[in-house]
């Protein structure tokens, strides 16, 4: 095949050595020709400190593909092949606002969920849209492989506003395989899980060569087997686990264990400070690993940071692409009648079958109705965030906010929104004056 062209936004991320490693083991699959790494003026020392430890490993590694920084993102992008997207809008301080101001308010702060996601998402998709525009512009023919949280949203977002061609892409898919194959006693390759649902709500059946195991999994799963660092491990009701009859995916504990869930966030944001601050003292110490030019390798460290497995999850999925491979991979995609509960041109996160054309989602039909109700609430929470998002529209906004299933109520909705756009009032443009 020929050689690559690959942009990554958000080049100086702490996460970047991860997609280089994921280049390095597919090296012989996927001639990487150019990585260009591309961030805001403000992020420029991270970004030169990543691209002297990815150029580091490409040479350890025998690879001589070009590795250059870029401030100005259109000329970045102009004839890449790929664009990944890892970045972050305002930062990880942008993040602690997030998970400590519903905090006051008896909300859940958080990430990519409840109010703290909300405002993830309106901060990050005028952003992702503009991206969009230079590459319909620059690079007509790339494939977007969308990384940045919430996935899901932003996915469906470029989907319904633009043009260009977008897979989104979560670890959490890649990482419920592997728990599930710990569970088993067995590789993951013997291992295959039917995902159905969205982007951090998503469920699987498990099936171990081709027999569903998924009640065997499940009934080990009740004591928190196979949670992520970043979600607290606290045990499912194994009785409402057997009965719900598929594999949840860890931040399905927001839903179903809510108060308990809130308070591990106030214990945790009184003690050893929110997960954007931990994460902030992971990254300092990860940056001095990384400015070490004796450093050639993806540190072991780097696993604390939350995003493990990601270079396998995006390399294989870019792989699959630029080499036609016809594999079932989980991705956020469109609908298109996957899931018969949920419009067509909603996205999903579901198993499909990607290649060249993109990805063909595997039907589900109708799921039952233990699943069914948080799947369309939050499905209409996200199209009224996009919309939010998109229009800068308060009245929308509200709207939006009210309907997650995480913040308890309308007046605590306007309280959250009085305060949190205020805060982010500097990534909230669309909404200036209004």
């Amino acid at each position: 095949m020929k050689t690559l062209k690959v942009a990554v936004i958000g080049g100086g991320s702490s996460y970047t050595p991860e997609l280089v490693d994921g280049f390095i083991q597919r090296r012989e699959a996927l001639p990487l020709a150019e990585l260009r790494l591309v961030d805001v003026p403000e992020g420029r020392e991270k970004v030169e400190i990543i691209a002297g430890l990815t150029r580091r490993m490409l040479d350890r590694a025998g690879m001589q593909a070009r590795v250059s920084v870029h401030f100005d993102r259109r000329a970045a992008l102009e004839g890449v092949d790929f664009v990944v997207s890892q970045f972050r809008v305002g930062g990880l301080d942008a993040r602690a606002l997030d998970e400590r101001i519903p905090l006051k308010y008896g909300a859940l702060g958080q990430e990519t969920t409840g109010a703290g996601g909300f405002f993830k998402a309106l901060r990050t998709i005028p952003v992702i849209l503009d991206v969009c525009r230079d590459m319909e512009k620059v690079a007509p023919g790339a494939w977007l492989i969308n990384f940045t949280n919430p996935a899901g949203i932003l996915t469906e977002a470029v989907l319904r506003h633009s043009r260009v061609r977008v897979l989104g892409l979560c670890n959490n898919p890649i990482n419920m395989t592997i728990a599930a194959a710990n569970i088993l006693g067995v590789e993951p390759s013997r291992v295959f899980l039917q995902f159905m649902g969205l982007n951090h709500l998503v469920w699987a059946r498990v099936y171990l060569d081709g027999r569903d195991v998924t009640a065997r999994v499940l009934e080990a799963m009740a004591p928190a087997a196979g949670t992520p660092a970043n979600v607290a491990a606290l045990p499912y009701d194994r009785e409402f686990l057997l009965g719900m009859g598929y594999m949840p995916c860890p931040y399905h504990r927001y839903f179903y264990m809510l108060p308990e869930m809130l308070q591990k966030e106030i214990e945790a944001a009184g003690g050893q400070g929110t997960r954007a601050e931990v994460v902030k003292r992971t990254e300092a110490e990860l940056f001095r690993k990384y400015s070490d030019p004796g450093l050639d390798v993806k540190p072991p460290e780097l696993a604390k940071r939350g995003g493990a497995h990601y270079s396998e999850a995006a390399v294989s999925l870019i792989d699959a692409i630029a080499n036609d491979r016809r594999e079932v991979h989980a991705v956020n995609t469109r609908n298109n009648g996957a899931l018969a509960d949920l419009p067509g041109e909603a996205a999903v996160e579901v198993s499909a079958l990607v290649g060249a054309h993109g990805a063909v989602p595997l039907t589900v039909g109708h799921l039952p109705p233990q699943l069914r109700g948080l799947l369309q609430h939050v499905k209409a929470y996200e199209e009224l965030t996009i919309a939010a998002a998109v229009s800068g529209d308060p009245s929308l906004a509200l709207q939006a906010l009210a309907a997650n299933p995480l913040v308890p109520s309308v007046a605590v909705a306007k309280q959250l929104w009085a305060e949190m756009s205020a805060a982010h009032a500097r990534y909230l443009p669309q909404f200036a004056g209004r």
